[in-house]
């Protein structure tokens, strides 16, 4: 590979469309924040509930309905997707894994079948209106940050209500909240529910942008997600320590999610192979997702020299 032959300006250039896909990405991030880190759920539903929101949208854009009414259509279905998950766990005593994993291998099916049993579906700007469109990239990070600011309002008032500082409860202590007289099951399935809604919208969000849905446009979601999340917090925590609150934590998810798209920008700019992108894209995740733990151990590692180092000098005065 030649570095001297890769011009800056083409990166300049792709990086107002990086940012638009980060924003759009961080909206499913903020859903897969909700069962990873408030309700300790590993929940694999979202590679194929992100794919059933952006093929209820495009059909539903197709058959007349307004492009904003169609991301509320892909919000409720998506609800429907998590609440499948949520009751496979709760009411059948399926892992969470396995259970996430079970419906996101029937969605496959069932997406095709909202497509017409065809594995993508187009829908053009130019006979539509869209929301947001890979034409218009300045008007699509415009909007993104818009609904990014209300959601993270809603979800702030939310859970700062009882039920919602119940699903908190829920994710930090079962037991103690089961002893408090909360249901987990029920904060458990909702939750699931709400945070597929959002991946879901992510996914009807992202077929508008790109003017296409595709049955495997959601292959590889929880990795992207659980990126952003780890990307954010780190610079979150490395920015305010302890002082970040919880809309803080979702401002950094969306800003960790612009992140890893800008970082893909910059290895697709540095024309690495495409079919490496899988494997770069592991990579990149698997660095962020060791830092934290690399972090401590550097930090217990200096703790202990510390440690050492006084028990040593208080030895020799003893001497």
């Amino acid at each position: 590979m030649n570095l001297l032959a890769l011009n800056p300006a083409t990166l300049v250039k792709a990086l107002p469309g990086n940012v638009a896909q980060g924003l759009i990405w961080g909206i499913m991030a903020m859903g897969v924040y909700m069962t990873f880190r408030l309700l300790s759920f590993s929940d694999l539903t979202v590679d194929g509930s992100f794919a059933t929101g952006g093929a209820v949208a495009v059909m539903a854009i197709l058959a007349g309905v307004p492009a904003p009414l169609a991301l509320l259509y892909s919000f409720l279905t998506g609800m429907l997707t998590g609440l499948v998950t949520g009751l496979l766990h709760t009411a059948f005593g399926i892992p969470d894994i396995l259970s996430g994993i079970l419906t996101q291998i029937a969605l496959y099916s069932v997406n095709l079948r909202i497509m017409g049993n065809m594995a993508n579906k187009p829908v053009s700007v130019d006979k539509f209106f869209l929301v947001v469109s890979s034409r218009n990239i300045s008007n699509a990070i415009l909007f993104g940050v818009i609904m990014i600011a209300a959601l993270i309002a809603a979800l702030y008032w939310f859970f700062g209500t009882e039920f919602g500082c119940s699903i908190r409860s829920t994710g930090s202590n079962p037991a103690m909240s089961r002893a408090q007289g909360i249901n987990t099951n029920i904060t458990k399935v909702f939750t699931l529910a709400l945070s597929n809604g959002f991946v879901a919208m992510s996914g009807g969000l992202l077929s508008q942008y790109q003017g296409f849905s595709d049955i495997n446009m959601g292959r590889g979601s929880i990795v992207i997600g659980l990126a952003a999340i780890i990307i954010g917090e780190i610079l979150g925590e490395a920015i305010f320590g302890k002082k970040l609150n919880f809309a803080g934590h979702l401002v950094f998810v969306v800003i960790g999610s612009i992140i890893y798209y800008i970082v893909i920008g910059v290895v697709l700019w540095l024309k690495m192979p495409s079919n490496d992108l899988k494997l770069f894209t592991a990579l990149i995740v698997a660095v962020f997702l060791a830092i934290p733990n690399l972090r401590a151990k550097i930090s217990n590692s200096y703790a202990r020299a510390a440690k050492n180092g006084t028990v040593t000098i208080e030895k020799s005065r003893e001497v």
